[in-house]
């Protein structure tokens, strides 16, 4: 993980690797670049005048040592039109610049992007999300990958804030803590990463964490419970089920509950999805991943809460003691569900970990799942999908997750879209036909949650980057650290 500073010497004079600086399109120079511009005799006004320094948005060029200057580098970032400059541009920008750093042999960066206004967004904000963002292009994947020559990385980051006294930094390491973890349990193959494997990590976190206790529920404690449709989900696998507790005693007051989907691996079960993606589907354990993550930047952080996290972990195979299409299955609510696909598989482990749930008594609880291709066709990879009963509740999340750039999109949870539930077999069924998947999916699980604050985040399209190469993004975490840091449960 990257360590964050501040520092105060300007870009001419810090010793440091690379130093990052600012132009806009227009061919003006942000302080910190007019600054390097002077001490290198008009290096920079230069270059943008001959073409060689775009300040297109996102554009970046690398420059090597100048005279009057204390890096051997320096990294110009392109803004974009000064004029139509905001936050949306910064974040951008700053992504461009992290990802221009990578393969480098630099060790120490200073960045002076953190400097540059933004309409809107103080330097708290800035500071956060520059943090984030590096260590976010900085992490890399390499547990089953076979070691390489060592080399020179990226370990230092100094960030300029004039005037600023703050401790943001500090709280983006726990932020930052949270996002990598969540990222690399998503990432691991499911050979590796299966149910036992999370029950594992978690008595690691519980170690790592004295605040944190953990509980793990076994295939038999969970037939006494009644979770009839969680252990129809897994009765396909030779790897058993584990619904993993666990309990940060930060704060009293009643807790905030996070359950997450943790499906190591999902096939689809006897309804088998097509071969074409199906190695995708080691990340449907990222709703698990990110409480994981969530529970890991809570405990770093300190928070003076209460907060609870269940995964409910199982394989979903395909196997002679598979669960079928039309089986009807009880679960520890009491409700009769009849199987119409056993590849709608999240929902029906997470009704049983959403009843178990309510046993702490929430201040709030939130379901977090990769739950519906649905989801994906209705808002891609932007935005996660959210739905709630509660208004006050939906705003919050939604502010939290502007602000985190992490961001979500309300949903309707209408009363019209029940019916599609409906079955002259079981109670009801667990899946809801062609239209409004991701919705349907949501009704479900609100049939389980009545009477409490609930909100349900459908992350199948943010959890991870598509394709061979794409990995596990680790959201919602920043979202959900940022809502707890504005609740309280007295």
């Amino acid at each position: 993980m990257l360590e964050f500073k501040r520092q105060s010497l300007r870009p001419k004079d810090v010793a440091a690797s690379l130093v990052v600086v600012a132009v806009y399109e227009d061919r003006m120079l942000s302080s910190a670049a007019a600054e390097l511009d002077a001490a290198s005799g008009g290096m920079l006004k230069r270059l943008m005048e001959s073409g060689d320094i775009s300040g297109r948005i996102g554009t970046t060029t690398l420059l090597h040592q100048s005279g009057g200057v204390v890096a051997p580098r320096a990294l110009v970032v392109g803004l974009g039109e000064q004029r139509k400059f905001d936050a949306a541009r910064f974040l951008r920008a700053s992504r461009e610049a992290h990802k221009a750093l990578k393969g480098l042999p630099v060790e120490t960066v200073a960045s002076y992007l953190t400097e540059v206004e933004v309409p809107g967004r103080d330097s708290e904000w800035k500071l956060m999300q520059s943090a984030l963002i590096a260590d976010y292009a900085a992490y890399r994947y390499t547990a089953t990958l076979k070691p390489r020559p060592e080399r020179t990385e990226l370990r230092e980051l100094m960030f300029s804030a004039p005037g600023y006294e703050g401790e943001i930094l500090a709280r983006a390491s726990g932020f930052a803590a949270g996002i990598r973890l969540a990222r690399e349990l998503g990432n691991l193959p499911p050979n590796i990463c299966n149910p036992g494997y999370l029950a594992e990590q978690a008595h690691e976190l519980a170690r790592r964490h004295p605040e944190v206790s953990v509980q793990v529920l076994e295939r038999e404690e969970m037939q006494t419970l009644g979770m009839g449709a969680l252990l129809a989900v897994s009765a396909g696998s030779e790897n058993p089920p584990k619904l993993v507790v666990m309990d940060y005693k930060g704060g009293g007051g009643k807790p905030f509950v996070f359950v997450g989907k943790g499906i190591t691996f999902d096939t689809g079960g006897i309804d088998i999805k097509p071969a074409a993606g199906m190695e995708e589907m080691k990340f449907d354990m990222c709703g698990a991943a990110s409480v994981f993550g969530l529970m890991e930047a809570v405990a770093r952080l300190k928070l003076p809460v209460r907060v609870v996290g269940i995964a409910p972990c199982v394989e979903n195979m395909p196997d002679g003691r598979s669960y079928r299409p039309s089986d009807v299955l009880k679960t520890m609510a009491g409700h009769q569900v009849e199987v119409l696909n056993t590849d709608a598989e999240g929902r029906l482990i997470l009704c049983d970990a959403l009843t178990y749930a309510q046993r702490f008594e929430p201040h709030t609880l939130i379901d977090i799942a990769t739950l519906t291709g649905a989801c994906v066709v209705a808002l891609g990879s932007h935005a996660s999908g959210l739905m709630s009963r509660d208004d006050e509740l939906a705003n919050e999340l939604l502010a939290a997750g502007e602000y985190s750039a992490d961001r979500a999109w309300r949903l309707p949870l209408w009363e019209d879209y029940q019916s599609q539930l409906e079955t002259g077999f079981a109670d009801f069924a667990n899946l809801g036909g062609k239209y409004a998947g991701a919705i349907t999916a949501g009704c479900f699980l609100s049939r389980f949650t009545e009477g409490q604050r609930w909100a349900h985040l459908d992350i199948a399209g943010s959890a991870w980057d598509a394709g061979r190469k794409g990995t596990a993004t680790g959201r919602p975490v920043a979202l959900l650290v940022q809502w707890l840091l504005g609740q309280k449960t007295g």
